[in-house]
């Protein structure tokens, strides 16, 4: 597994794309997996799109869901920095995205963010880590069309 950690400094931006340095970490790597993870408690990671007016979008979801005021138990840090400690059962500190042929799979307006509400840490870690494919690497099957998938088993009894 190939792997390398970048650090990114948010400051208090709640969403930085991701999206050139996982590409640029999986040029030339061929078929496999690319896992995101961040390696804090206050912050997570995700697929959207941006640029759109996505991003305000979400903090204003976020602040919906999770107010900063000082509601929470966790009360070290600065004012509502107990729902920062919340954000990353909403927004996973990890995902996987496919890598063929050495670019994300990502799709048309997709990139990969990293979502941090926590403006009382400005910089943030963030650990790339490809699994390459096994031997089938370079290829791609489909299910022929009305194939679900392979039949479960029965389990015995009741």
């Amino acid at each position: 597994m190939d792997s390398v950690e970048l650090t990114v400094r948010t400051g208090s931006t709640l969403v930085t794309d991701l999206t050139a340095q996982v590409a640029d970490f999986c040029r030339s790597k061929g078929d496999g997996l690319v896992h995101v993870f961040v390696p804090h408690a206050t912050a997570g990671v995700a697929v959207m799109e941006t640029g759109s007016g996505s991003e305000p979008d979400l903090a204003d979801a976020i602040d919906r869901l999770l107010p900063r005021e000082d509601v929470y138990r966790h009360r070290h840090g600065s004012l509502g920095h107990g729902r920062d400690h919340v954000l990353p059962a909403f927004v996973a500190p990890s995902m996987t995205v496919p890598v063929l042929g050495g670019r994300p799979a990502l799709g048309t307006w997709q990139s990969v963010v990293l979502v941090d509400s926590n403006g009382d840490n400005p910089t943030r870690r963030v650990r790339l880590s490809f699994l390459a494919g096994g031997p089938r690497t370079g290829t791609t099957r489909e299910r022929p069309p009305g194939v679900a998938g392979r039949p479960r088993e029965r389990s015995r009894g009741g």
